[in-house]
């Protein structure tokens, strides 16, 4: 005999998903998201938090934080979030909106200023941008 499932589901935030490209310069972005200064997972947030929310649509930081386990597929736990956070922020790539400036449930302006002085990687002599892999 087969029983329903019985199972409790969560209800996991949803932002709105971008209509339009997002308005940051492209070459901050690359820059951005190449800064050797900034944590792979740094990185991943900023992505995400640049990819055309419309203001005051993208996730807070603690919806963000807030998201189990589960909602992030195993994903890395919340203090490693929060200090990814706090590395954007240190490099003012993130800074609070004016409007939820006591922190709580606060929203994040992101600005990518900060990639002009981006801590690149040196290329390599013998490489070039293109390569066919031989």
């Amino acid at each position: 005999m087969n029983t329903p499932d019985t199972t409790t589901t969560t209800t996991v935030p949803q932002w709105p998903v971008p209509t339009t490209a997002p308005a940051h310069d492209p070459a901050l972005f690359a820059r951005a998201m190449r800064d050797m200064r900034l944590t792979w997972r740094a990185r991943g947030i900023l992505a995400e938090l640049t990819t055309g929310y419309t203001p005051g649509q993208g996730p807070t930081v603690s919806e963000l934080v807030s998201l189990t386990r589960d909602d992030r597929l195993a994903a890395e736990g919340r203090d490693a979030f929060r200090k990814a956070v706090g590395e954007l922020r240190t490099l003012g790539y993130l800074s609070p909106d004016a409007t939820t400036a006591s922190g709580v449930g606060e929203r994040l302006v992101v600005d990518l200023a900060p990639a002009a002085g981006a801590r690149m990687i040196p290329q390599r002599y013998g490489h070039s941008a293109f390569t066919d892999g031989s």
